[in-house]
């Protein structure tokens, strides 16, 4: 019995030059659609994560560790897909181990003896460069930052103004004119300096341990929020640190800030430029003084522009902080580690 032809040659014979062209094009086109739709096959990204990332916090970054059982992270923040646990006997089902800085202090022997293959470590810290320490030590140990930098792997900041179509102008009943809430005050930081010789000029209303005169936490708000302006002063001068002294203290307050910490320029890539007042703006305290105590109303009222198509949006809660590194997973580097943690942190 004679051998059969495939089917498609035994009733079309041979294919055309022009079948194959057409054929070649089809498949090619099959194959960059099929890139398209996983781009992960071409752009060398981690594909997509099958079961939920199991994130370990080795330590919590705060003293009270919160309820992180269930799925914490789409229940609370609508991210699906995470896990969190601080159960260290995990460390061998861990996808990602958290390590705050404020828990390195005790030395390397509290962390595990090595990182397993496919697990990526993070360095987490929200302070300062120059209220951070002892970071020579981690050089080649960790895969990725989680800072308050933009520049970070994973950027986590104080806070941030967020679309908001229903927002109005709202202005506190203003009572007083300046006010400063300060828990740790120490004569050689700058922003010492500027108080002492500002108060020369005007009164400021102080509150806060440093003057022995704390706020409850649901005290704070209310009370910054008589004053017309808040002297949002950072503890150190760094790049992208902007804390809650101005997202809570002030914008969230319902009072203007007046702002210590880095260039004007920095401040307006995470506020607009007319929200705020930059003590650099003038020659000298004696004009910010000037500048503060003969506004007029409808100068001020600019100062809430902002209110009209934004909202606060605060981060205070370290589950939410945690709970992000799920959502930038899929997009981080893989095998890299920070040679020189202090130099990069520090620069």
């Amino acid at each position: 019995m004679p051998r059969a032809l495939p089917l498609p040659w035994a009733l079309w014979g041979r294919p055309s030059v022009k079948v194959v062209v057409t054929a070649g094009v089809f498949v090619t086109t099959l194959w960059n659609l099929r890139c398209f739709l996983d781009p992960s096959k071409v752009s060398g990204e981690a594909p997509k994560h099958p079961e939920p990332l199991v994130v370990l916090v080795w330590e919590w970054p705060s003293k009270q560790v919160p309820n992180i059982s269930g799925d914490v992270c789409r229940e609370l923040y609508g991210i699906a897909g995470c896990w969190l646990t601080t159960e260290q006997q995990l460390l061998g089902r861990a996808d990602v181990v958290v390590f705050p800085q404020t828990r390195l202090q005790h030395g390397r022997d509290r962390l595990p003896k090595e990182r397993l293959p496919e697990q990526s470590w993070v360095w987490v810290s929200l302070e300062s460069p120059s209220n951070t320490k002892a970071l020579r030590g981690w050089n080649q140990t960790f895969n990725w930052v989680m800072t308050y930098r933009r520049d970070s792997d994973i950027f986590i900041p104080y806070g941030k103004l967020v679309p908001n179509r229903s927002a109005t102008v709202n202005i506190p009943r203003k009572t007083n004119l300046v006010s400063w809430v300060i828990s740790n005050y120490h004569r050689t930081q700058k922003r010492a300096e500027v108080y002492k010789n500002l108060s020369r000029y005007l009164h400021v209303n102080i509150y806060g341990k440093a003057n022995k005169k704390p706020l409850c936490k649901d005290c704070l708000l209310p009370t910054t929020s008589k004053s017309k302006f808040y002297l949002a002063f950072e503890n150190s001068i760094h790049q992208d640190y902007i804390t809650e002294k101005l997202w809570r203290n002030s914008l969230m307050a319902g009072t203007v800030p007046v702002v210590l910490g880095p260039p004007r320029a920095n401040y307006e890539q995470f506020i607009p430029a007319d929200s705020f007042i930059h003590i650099d703006d003038f020659a000298s305290l004696a004009d910010l003084a000037t500048f503060l105590k003969t506004m007029n109303s409808s100068r001020y009222r600019q100062f809430f522009a902002w209110q009209k198509g934004y909202s606060v949006k605060l981060y205070a809660d370290w589950r939410e902080r945690i709970c992000t590194i799920c959502t930038a997973y899929p997009s981080l580097p893989r095998g890299r580690l920070y040679p020189d943690l202090e130099s990069w942190f520090n620069t």
